[in-house]
């Protein structure tokens, strides 16, 4: 897959994004105003739900400084960093699969710190949990073995990144499978010349100490073991239908 193919195929899965698993679903439309949100433009996007929603799994107090000051942090030095850029006129997801190694760190932390944060708010819900579903819970089965496999596999990935950084599950683009990976600091598998694998994310969890520490301090693995319960695994499914054309 070439870069263009690439563009074009994370243009399409935004817009994907757009229709969710319900026609106007808000969080959804949310995700895709991120995605398509260009240089100087860049807007804090509202939780889904109430910041003690998720609650006991993650805290009212975590979620408000993670999203309305760290998330926060983000937009405005992203803002901050794109002016004057190569990048100006891009929108988000040209700017997160066109990063290379060369440019300015503040970009490519703070591009996937706005984007990972924007999905990771949209993949957590308060009636989450419980088992994946439809075709994404066919395919975990296939390329895993059992749901249960794929969760090891995924609490591993988190567990064992060293420092700040986050554990995803995303569709390969050439052959479609499934693949767990980690990234550090606030990279993406959407970031085709950095992240190996690269590909499309369907599921991510934030393992930054400030995603957890205030409710779970080092117990990261609780931590873990708790986002399980909030998963929002309709809207994982439906990533993955508009990431595969199922």
């Amino acid at each position: 897959m070439n870069k263009r193919e690439f563009l074009k195929t994370a243009g399409l899965l935004g817009l994907g994004l757009a229709a969710g698993r319900m026609s106007g679903a808000p969080a959804a439309e949310t995700l895709l105003a991120v995605l398509r949100q260009r240089p100087g433009a860049f807007e804090l996007p509202p939780l889904p739900y109430a910041p003690a929603a998720l609650e006991p799994h993650i805290d009212r107090q975590t979620m408000e400084i993670h999203h309305g000051k760290h998330h926060q942090a983000y937009v405005t030095n992203l803002n901050k960093a794109l002016e004057g850029s190569a990048w100006a006129g891009k929108d988000l997801r040209e700017i997160l699969a066109g990063l290379s190694a060369s440019d300015a760190p503040a970009i490519r932390n703070n591009a996937g710190g706005h984007y990972n944060h924007s999905l990771f708010w949209l993949l957590m819900s308060p009636s989450g949990g419980g088992a994946p579903k439809g075709k994404l819970a066919e395919a975990i089965v296939r390329d895993f073995g059992s749901t249960e496999a794929f969760k090891k596999q995924f609490a591993d990935a988190a567990m064992s990144r060293f420092g700040s950084g986050w554990a995803w599950l995303s569709v390969e683009p050439a052959t479609r499978k499934l693949f767990v990976s980690s990234t550090p600091n606030q990279d993406s598998p959407l970031m085709k010349q950095l992240a190996a694998p690269h590909g499309f994310p369907v599921l991510g969890l934030d393992v930054w100490e400030h995603a957890y520490y205030l409710k779970y301090q080092n117990r990261r693995a609780d931590y873990v073991a708790a986002f399980w319960n909030v998963v929002s695994w309709d809207e994982a499914d439906a990533l993955f239908g508009k990431a595969t054309g199922m």
